[in-house]
């Protein structure tokens, strides 16, 4: 039985929190961890216990009067840490072991006390151990040089993006200054059968990491609704159905931007007040001030007597503890399935209870995607993750740290550390060593006799206080009333004196702007206008669009669907029922006018985005929307093999025509922090493996059925 595995401490707590048994999960690990040295993934549903099932073996097991830190757990989140801090510190108060918080905002005389007598648990973001590599690499030494555990929490969160692959190279450089094996535990609740090599890859060893799953699911109930939305905003009819299903719970609401969350927020309370309604309506994303938003999180944790609507971002959709949720509610569809899993686990989280979802649909097609994303829930799909092979940005980022946290090294132990990091496994001894020469030339790095140092550039690159991370921030202005910050927003063409705007669910007035400090003062409004935030919208999955076609495809009924809902899917069907269609990978539908053919390719965004980049290649300007996944062409069918034809010849010289792109849309690179520092044919390399897919693209055009209507 796994909780005789326990110490007697470990079994102590167990009995005074008066558990009536250990969760599955819990099980599971204990017995594994305790008696192995494999890395592992705890893959279950939200609220099931995972961090629990990680740290009761590690502190069971883990000699905490050792010399050093024996656990380093990692998030993808401040506000996380925060939260998982009292979780831990709760589980060792009476073990003597102590817990500390490092991270920008954590108090620096607790982490001083750390180095001098370095022992316990850290709870950290890769960011502040990246500056920690960079600006104090001894502490990196005395602080994990004995390190036994490292817990990574949202594991997913880490998957198949930059900030990812920046983790496991710092978890690769803590290593190499550890001379045993560091057991790694990753923690997910969104982890697809896909994606376990990719979670596996992040810890740096895949042989030695192990799964363990429960696929035990909640109930979960959902309920679809339509409300065309003509204008730029919400309409009142929405609104008005919005505020009766949530009223009365304790809810949080997923628009799929800042602008539309704060619209949320206001409104709602508008309606509140006018019926006299609760009050407690609040929004949550991250230009919301963090004091703020702790008050928000703390509230809703804390409060037991009253009804809540948070309307918030993704910045509540990781495992940040808000308590008891009885309904969430999604205005139009998430861009991936991972999402709506993350989404939906946020409710429902008492044992018993079942998950309840409202999805709400302000155009025919956000409504399509949202049904086929519910559909591939049930089914348990999830969008498989690719980690970037060679992520020439990311190599030139650590060779700059390996080189500051060394102050120097030659040239064969720079290059013998990059090739032991498994983060660049696939790039060749070759490559680094030409990037290396490159950085010579480009002065980010200089050598001085055998020695290589940062260069100038180097220099001024690494001491930025953004060299920490890896993704990109905006620049924005702090929004100051009565002197306390409210929040941060990007700068935009609303931004003027007497315009109002949206912030921390209230309207403010702006009455004056200090571009020199970046600060705007507000006070207080009546009304107001919805900010114009930046951002576009995500990509989204090919398997999910296959879906959309196969719903217009077929005749079944859903019950989770309104009468208004049944009748948009309804349309959309006979305007897709002439289309005889067989194969959902390679069948499009086209329809052909006055010398334009406007053709449905119902495939990834990425996909999308390179046919695009492959048919303007021809001299052809394709209207492309992503959103219904079409492309308008002026053309005649007839001519669309020779078409195929050339695309596949310009196909042939892709990273030529790139590099040309690149020349003249430096934008191009925008999503890559650092790619932009390295030389235009890296430049091209990043852009062809990380924003397009031109594989699947050549695959789709030259396997193409264009069908059209009988």
């Amino acid at each position: 039985m796994s909780y005789n595995l326990l110490s007697e401490s470990i079994r102590k707590y167990i009995r005074d929190k008066r558990w009536e048994s250990l969760r599955p999960i819990q099980a599971a690990a204990i017995s594994k961890i305790i008696s192995t040295d494999n890395n592992y993934i705890l893959a279950s549903r939200t609220a099931s216990g995972k961090t629990e099932a990680a740290f009761l073996p590690i502190l069971s097991k883990a000699d905490f009067n050792s010399v050093g830190v024996q656990v380093l757990y990692i998030s993808p989140l401040i506000a996380l840490i925060n939260d998982q801090f009292y979780r831990i510190e709760d589980l060792c108060k009476d073990l003597e072991i102590s817990v500390t918080k490092w991270h920008g905002e954590a108090k620096k005389s607790l982490k001083t006390n750390l180095i001098k007598n370095p022992n316990g648990i850290v709870l950290i973001t890769p960011e502040s151990l990246e500056a920690m590599f960079v600006n104090a690499p001894y502490n990196v030494s005395t602080l994990f040089g004995n390190l036994k555990y490292i817990v990574i929490d949202e594991i997913h969160s880490f998957l198949g993006v930059d900030r990812g692959l920046q983790l496991m190279s710092i978890l690769s450089r803590i290593q190499q200054v550890n001379k045993k094996k560091i057991t790694t535990i990753g923690l997910s609740a969104t982890i697809g059968d896909d994606n376990y090599i990719e979670a596996k890859r992040l810890t740096g060893d895949i042989d030695s990491t192990k799964i363990l799953l429960d696929r035990a699911k909640k109930e979960t109930e959902a309920k679809f609704k339509y409300f065309n939305n003509s204008g730029a905003e919400l309409s009142l009819n929405l609104l008005k159905d919005l505020y009766k299903e949530t009223s009365t719970n304790k809810v949080l609401i997923f628009p799929n931007s800042r602008g539309r969350t704060e619209e949320v927020a206001v409104k709602l309370r508008k309606i509140s007040d006018r019926v006299n309604g609760h009050k407690f309506y609040y929004s949550h994303h991250s230009s919301v001030d963090k004091e703020i938003r702790e008050s928000v999180e703390h509230f809703a944790k804390n409060n037991e007597r009253f009804n809540f609507c948070i309307s918030c971002t993704s910045t509540l959709e990781l495992g940040i503890d808000i308590g008891t949720v009885d309904k969430i509610v999604q205005i139009d569809s998430t861009h991936s399935v991972s999402s709506l899993v993350q989404r939906i686990g946020r409710s429902g989280r008492r044992e018993g209870e079942k998950s309840i979802v409202n999805l709400y649909a302000t155009d025919k097609w956000s409504l399509l995607q949202s049904l086929a994303c519910w559909n591939l829930y049930k089914s348990e799909f999830l969008e498989p993750i690719s980690t970037a092979q060679k992520p020439f940005d990311i190599l030139l980022h650590q060779l700059l740290s390996v080189v500051k946290q060394l102050s120097g090294c030659p040239r064969t132990e720079l290059c013998k550390r990059i090739r032991l990091n498994p983060t660049f496994k696939e790039i060749t001894e070759k490559e680094i060593n030409n990037l290396v020469d490159e950085f010579i030339e480009l002065n980010y790095l200089e050598k001085v006799d055998r020695e290589l140092i940062l260069g100038i550039e180097g220099e001024n690159i690494v001491n930025s206080r953004e060299f920490y991370s890896v993704f990109k921030t905006e620049p924005n202005f702090k929004v100051i009333h009565s002197g306390r910050k409210i929040g941060d927003i990007p700068f935009s063409p609303q931004i003027r004196i007497d315009e109002n705007i949206l912030l921390a669910a209230k309207i403010w007035k702006i009455k004056d702007i200090d571009f020199k400090g970046s600060k705007i003062i507000v006070i207080p409004a009546r009304d107001g206008k919805k900010p114009k935030f930046f951002g576009g919208g995500g990509n989204i999955h090919k398997r999910i669009r296959e879906e959309m076609l196969s719903i217009l495809k077929s005749n079944d009924k859903y019950s989770e669907l309104d009468d208004s809902s049944s009748d948009i899917i309804a349309e959309m069907r006979h305007d897709f029922k002439g289309f005889a269609i067989n194969d959902f990978k390679f069948d499009c539908p086209i329809v052909e006018k006055e010398g334009k053919l406007l053709i449905y390719t119902f495939t990834g965004s990425k996909i999308n985005k390179s046919l695009s980049f492959l048919l303007s290649l021809t001299g052809i300007e394709p209207s492309f929307d992503d959103h219904n996944s079409s492309f308008e062409l002026v053309i005649d069918k007839s001519i669309f093999k020779n078409l195929v034809q050339e695309i596949n010849e310009k196909y042939g010289q892709i990273n030529d025509y790139i590099i040309a792109e690149l020349k003249e849309n430096e934008s191009l690179i925008g999503f890559s922090k650092w790619g932009e520092y390295l030389p235009l044919a890296y430049q091209a390399e990043i852009v062809k493996e990380r924003y397009y897919d031109f594989e699947n693209a050549i695959d789709l055009i030259n396997n193409i059925n264009l069908i059209e209507t009988e």
